[in-house]
C-alpha cells in the first residue's frame, strides 16, 4: 500500500518522457490511498497509465502505455502476461511504451490493466487468498520496468 499526496508527486513517478502525456481522471481526489496499484485509461482510449510500489521499493513507479492499433479483430483468446487471464483482442493486447527515442517495447496485457480485479476474481472463485497472486503481478511489473525499460527502483 501506498499513497500519494498531490499531483505533482504522482507526475514524478514517471519517467520525464511519459509526463506530458499524463492526464489524470476526471473527479481524481488527492491524497489516494493504492492498495496494490493504480491504473487508468485516457478520455480517448489510447494511452493506459500504471503507477506501482516495486516489491522492496520505496518510491512509486509510472509507465504510460500506448495502446496500438490491434491487427485483426478476431476474437481469437490472447493471455495477459502479467495476470495470466484470458480474453478476446478487445480485452487483451499489445500496449507499447518507449525505451527511448528510437525504441519501442511492447507486452501483452489486459487493455485496461485492470489485472488484480480478475486475479480476485479467480482466487475468490477457486477459494484461495490473493495475496500471494498479487505479489507475482507486482513482481511481473517490477521486471517489465527494469528489463525492458531500464528503470531503477529506490
Amino acid at each position: 500500500m501506498f499513497r500519494i499526496e498531490t499531483e505533482k508527486e504522482l507526475l514524478s513517478a514517471f519517467r520525464s518522457r511519459d509526463r506530458k502525456h499524463v492526464e489524470l481522471p476526471k473527479g481524481t481526489q488527492l491524497p489516494l490511498f493504492v492498495r496494490d496499484y493504480l491504473a487508468w485509461v485516457d478520455p480517448y482510449g489510447v494511452r493506459v497509465f500504471l503507477v506501482f510500489t516495486a516489491p522492496g521499493g520505496k518510491r512509486p513507479t509510472g509507465i504510460a502505455f500506448r495502446r496500438d492499433q490491434q491487427g485483426d479483430k478476431v476474437l481469437a483468446p490472447r493471455v495477459c502476461d502479467w495476470c495470466r487471464a484470458s480474453g478476446a483482442s478487445d480485452q487483451v493486447g499489445l500496449l507499447t511504451t518507449d525505451v527511448d527515442s528510437k525504441r519501442r517495447v511492447g507486452v501483452n496485457l489486459c487493455l485496461d490493466l485492470r489485472c488484480n480485479e480478475r486475479l480476485e476474481a479467480e482466487m475468490n472463485r477457486a477459494g484461495r487468498s490473493v495475496v500471494d497472486e498479487n505479489k507475482h503481478l507486482l513482481e511481473r511489473m517490477s521486471r517489465f520496468a527494469s528489463e525492458a525499460l531500464g528503470m531503477e527502483f529506490s
